[in-house]
């Protein structure tokens, strides 16, 4: 059965609204013109436990049909979605956007009481009935994937690829520390419109951000987005980027968070989300970072943590 476009309520878009990259509407290029960064949302879900996954390398699904409709709204919001090599191997993940062209038909109450099933549940098809028409958002995000090693051995039946194929997403771009990435890789990616970001010389100096072997600065990871055009960003995870990216040295870095929470607990042995703990010089222990104006969001059985990072002292 072929995927239907999922669909997120305008009231609920509205309550993201302060929490995402300025729509561009007459202004010049989208952000502003004293920054070369682009827009950072880190946005992931979780579980009570502060789980991403059951273990490394185990896709985990916790987002309910509300929330997941949401995190493709959110994608149709940015230029770029960015995950780490270990998310683009263990989940084969699409990184495009389903949300709906347009609104559903039958979405006439605000109301969870009294919203149709499909609007509830993020089906076009459920909630405008199977002969109205619906397309997918024109708009889709730049897959960026942080591979330093080139570990990801993608090939043409990669998901995002078939996607890019079939106009349904785009080709990803990959940021690696290889000089002379291989040319079949490379033919393949620049065939769909993707291409080798090759950064060196770009290694952190915080042993926190360590994103493999070799490390990349996230000033350089992002400078090299926003070179590309790329005004904003989405940054989804696997757990080592959402660690390195919370970290004391980076989390300046980030916008805004909307973290979805699942109720459920997925126990020891979890990937978790838990950025290295910042010791100050007397050995004192501080928190790694606090979120400030704060929101929260219920959807379906999940609920939705939305904020910024606290500047700290």
């Amino acid at each position: 059965m072929a995927e239907l476009p999922l669909i997120f309520p305008s009231i609920e878009k509205e309550k993201l609204e302060s929490h995402l990259p300025p729509l561009v509407t007459g202004v010049k290029d989208g952000i502003s013109s004293s920054t070369n960064l682009p827009f950072v949302t880190l946005t992931f879900a979780t579980s009570l436990d502060s789980a991403l996954s059951l273990g490394p390398g185990i896709r985990t699904v916790l987002s309910g049909p509300q929330s997941k409709a949401m995190t493709h709204y959110l994608r149709s919001r940015h230029d770029a979605i960015c995950v780490g090599v270990g998310t683009a191997i263990a989940d084969d993940p699409g990184l495009n956007s389903r949300i709906a062209l347009d609104g559903p038909v039958l979405e006439t109450s605000s109301s969870a009481a009294t919203a149709g099933i499909g609007a509830l549940l993020g089906l076009a098809g459920e909630a405008a009935g199977e002969d109205t028409k619906h397309t997918f958002t024109t708009h889709q995000p730049r897959p960026i994937i942080i591979d330093p090693n080139l570990r990801w051995d993608f090939t043409s039946k990669s998901k995002v690829m078939q996607l890019a194929r079939a106009g349904k997403g785009l080709a990803p771009y990959i940021i690696t520390a290889v000089p002379q990435p291989p040319e079949s890789r490379k033919r393949l990616l620049e065939d769909l419109g993707g291409k080798f970001i090759v950064l060196s010389g770009h290694r952190s100096q915080n042993s926190d951000a360590d994103l493999g072997s070799k490390r990349f600065d996230w000033h350089a990871i992002l400078s090299a987005v926003r070179n590309e055009g790329l005004r904003s960003i989405m940054i989804e995870g696997g757990g080592e980027v959402i660690n390195s990216l919370l970290s004391h040295g980076n989390s300046h870095l980030v916008n805004s968070v909307i973290v979805t929470i699942a109720p459920t607990w997925l126990g020891q042995g979890s990937v978790f989300v838990s950025p290295p703990r910042k010791i100050s010089p007397d050995g004192k222990l501080s928190a790694v970072a606090r979120l400030t104006s704060t929101a929260w969001i219920p959807l379906g059985d999940d609920v939705v943590l939305c904020g910024k990072i606290a500047p700290q002292g």
